[in-house]
């Protein structure tokens, strides 16, 4: 049964556009509101900020599907620091804490779509993650 929560679940972050998502919300809710209801419940409450990454590049949809990367950096600070817990003064550990962040970051892999970026910054509208002007110079 686990399984097939997860599967299902899958099924709406990893849809190619909104509408598919969407649909597959539906699903999910008819399928497990009884079961399930104040997690049903959760997931619809939340629905647009939940799909809110179909509103930028497609390429960067899988770093915003996920807070690990932020997780995995705070996980190496503070098991550092639970293991130093005393034996350092204030300045000490703030610059503890910053050669880990700065080693950490040595291992971050690269944004997707970099080159993106400075269309996100211009608030460039997105759709299902492709830029609005892309589809209507296409059309043209």
């Amino acid at each position: 049964m686990q399984l097939t929560v997860k599967a299902d679940l899958r099924e709406v972050w990893q849809a190619e556009t909104r509408v598919k998502a969407r649909a597959a919300m539906d699903i999910f809710v008819e399928k497990y509101r009884t079961k399930y209801e104040k997690a049903v419940t959760c997931l619809t409450k939340d629905r647009d900020a939940l799909l809110v990454f179909y509103d930028f590049p497609a390429d960067h949809w899988d770093h915003l599907r996920t807070g690990n990367p932020i997780e995995s950096v705070f996980a190496t600070v503070r098991h550092r620091t639970v293991r130093t817990k005393g034996a350092l003064s204030q300045k000490t550990t703030k610059l503890m804490v910053f050669k880990l962040v700065q080693a950490a970051a040595k291992t971050w892999r690269r944004l997707k779509g970099a080159n993106q970026l400075p269309l996100v910054m211009e608030g460039v509208t997105f759709t299902d993650g492709v830029a609005k002007n892309d589809t209507e110079n296409r059309a043209a």
